[in-house]
């Protein structure tokens, strides 16, 4: 068995959906390349990343796709649909209940940014949590806010 069988073996080992430890190695146009579990490289996409970075930081990530050409790409956020809204819901509800006012002056025509600053997610992230919050009756959406019921 030569070198690139073992790469193959060992590629088999991983999952998409699975918890991985990730090595931040360099940042490239795309994002950062990874060391995941200490023996794959993978790619961090930027638009996967709402928190800073640098070299040689360890963070947890999840497999997010396993390319034919054997690169994986990796995410910092639980995959599947379930896990994400149920971190980002969490997220939104643990904000509102911190805030002293019990409001977030954020809607769905927060810009972007601002989204991310304050939340740390996508917008498309943040507009399915406030629907799901909004659907379980425990906020309001006002004009210029979400408040908690």
């Amino acid at each position: 068995m030569d070198l690139q069988d073992d790469l193959k073996e060992g590629e088999m080992d991983l999952q998409i959906g699975d918890k991985v430890h990730l090595v931040i190695e360099t940042e490239s146009a795309l994002g950062f390349t990874v060391l995941i579990n200490e023996e794959f490289d993978g790619l961090l996409f930027r638009s996967e990343i709402f928190q800073e970075l640098e070299e040689n930081m360890e963070v947890v990530g999840y497999v997010k796709n396993i390319r034919e050409d054997g690169k994986i790409d990796v995410s910092l956020r639980p995959q599947g649909f379930r896990n994400v809204i149920d971190s980002d819901v969490d997220k939104v509800l643990s904000k509102l209940k911190n805030s002293r006012e019990g409001f977030l002056l954020l809607t769905d025509k927060s810009s972007p940014d601002s989204i991310r600053f304050h939340l740390k997610m996508s917008k498309k992230a943040f507009k399915k949590a406030v629907g799901n919050l909004y659907k379980q009756k425990l906020i309001l959406i006002k004009d210029d806010r979400i408040e908690l019921v």
